[in-house]
């Protein structure tokens, strides 16, 4: 393999190049697409993410918050999943305290920007359900 070129830079020219042929693409708004995954009611929660089939195990609420930290421990680089995470846990029964909480225990392990990344997201989320 004579070839001195990156084949993973190459490969990412040319999909951003075929990126810029669709028109809609510089229209597509993140948020809205997240309206398409509403937040699912506390009791569907608990059943299939909480003790109902694990008896003496996590409820959802203390599931969602370990999702949340490692959420948080990948650098809150997905931030769809972090967004609809806090949603879920606050239906779950997680407050402001308890969401912050977490995301502030992670600064140790995944360092500042993570973290104040993640708490920015995450204040955006509350500020936007209080609103409404």
């Amino acid at each position: 393999m004579s070839d001195s070129t990156n084949p993973f830079a190459a490969m990412m020219a040319q999909m951003q190049e075929m990126a810029k042929a669709f028109p809609a693409m510089e229209a597509f708004d993140i948020r809205k697409f997240e309206g398409m995954f509403p937040t699912m009611p506390k009791d569907v929660m608990e059943a299939m993410f909480g003790n109902a089939f694990n008896e003496g195990g996590l409820d959802a609420r203390t599931r969602l918050l370990l999702t949340l930290a490692g959420l948080v421990m990948q650098g809150a680089q997905n931030e769809i999943a972090v967004r609809q995470t806090v949603r879920h846990a606050v239906e779950a029964g997680a407050t402001d305290q308890h969401i912050s909480e977490t995301i502030a225990m992670m600064s140790m392990f995944a360092g500042i920007p993570a973290t104040t990344k993640a708490m920015d997201l995450a204040q955006a989320v509350l500020k936007e359900d209080k609103e409404t």
